[in-house]
C-alpha cells in the first residue's frame, strides 16, 4: 500500500472532478481539530482506496501479501494509467454528485442489466447538464443506483426521441452480481 504519484492523482482527481461539485470535501479533514483525521487516496496493487489516514497508518503493519483491501475500493488503473471508476465509488460520487438524472420504474431493470439509459425512462434530471460529463442515475426514490456519462445535453435531450440514448453507462449496482468474480479479485 502507498500513496499515489503526482501523475497518478492528477488523473484520478479529472476523473473524480468528472462526477463532482467540488473535491475539496473528499479531501479535507472531517473538523477544525489540529490532530483531526482526514481521508486520504491510497494504492494497493492497481487499485485505488479512499480510506481514513488514521487507517491507512494501521494498515501499514499489515504485510503487502496479506492485505487484500482497506477503506472504500475508488477504482484501478489500467496498464496505460487510465482510471476506471467500479460501482464501489458509487456512495462517494452520490454524496458529492453535480449532475443527476432520475430513471421511472419501468427503466430501473433494464439499467441495472446494464442498458444505457432512453429519454423514455427519463423522470426528471437536472438543469443545464452539458453533454459528455458525469452523471448519477437515481431511481424514482432517490436512491442512487449507478453512473454513466451523458450522452447529450439537457437542451438537446428534450427534443430527442424516446428510444434516444440520454446517459451511457459506466457501471451500475448489477455489477455486483455480474462481475462479482472479477469485482473485488486482486
Amino acid at each position: 500500500m502507498r500513496p499515489l504519484t503526482e501523475q497518478e492523482t492528477k488523473v484520478l482527481f479529472e476523473k473524480l472532478a468528472n462526477y463532482t461539485t467540488d473535491l475539496k470535501p473528499l479531501i479535507a479533514p472531517l473538523s477544525d481539530a489540529p490532530d483531526a483525521d482526514r481521508y486520504v487516496f491510497r494504492l494497493i496493487k492497481d487499485r485505488v482506496y479512499y480510506v481514513l489516514l488514521s487507517i491507512a497508518n494501521l494498515a501499514t503493519s499489515i504485510a503487502r501479501d496479506n492485505l487484500a483491501s482497506v477503506g472504500i475500493c475508488l477504482g484501478k488503473f489500467t496498464k496505460t494509467l487510465k482510471f476506471r471508476l467500479h460501482i464501489t465509488a458509487l456512495p462517494i460520487l452520490a454524496a458529492h454528485a453535480r449532475y443527476k438524472i432520475w430513471v421511472k420504474p419501468n427503466g430501473v431493470m433494464p439499467f441495472l442489466y446494464g442498458s444505457h439509459v432512453s429519454k423514455a425512462h427519463v423522470g426528471r434530471w437536472t438543469e443545464d447538464c452539458p453533454a459528455n460529463i458525469g452523471v448519477i442515475v437515481y431511481d424514482m426514490s432517490d436512491s442512487p443506483i449507478g453512473f454513466g456519462v451523458s450522452a447529450r445535453s439537457t437542451a438537446e435531450a428534450r427534443r430527442l426521441d424516446p428510444t434516444g440514448i440520454v446517459v451511457f453507462r459506466q457501471a451500475d449496482c448489477g455489477e455486483y452480481l455480474r462481475d462479482e468474480d472479477t469485482l473485488f479479485a486482486g
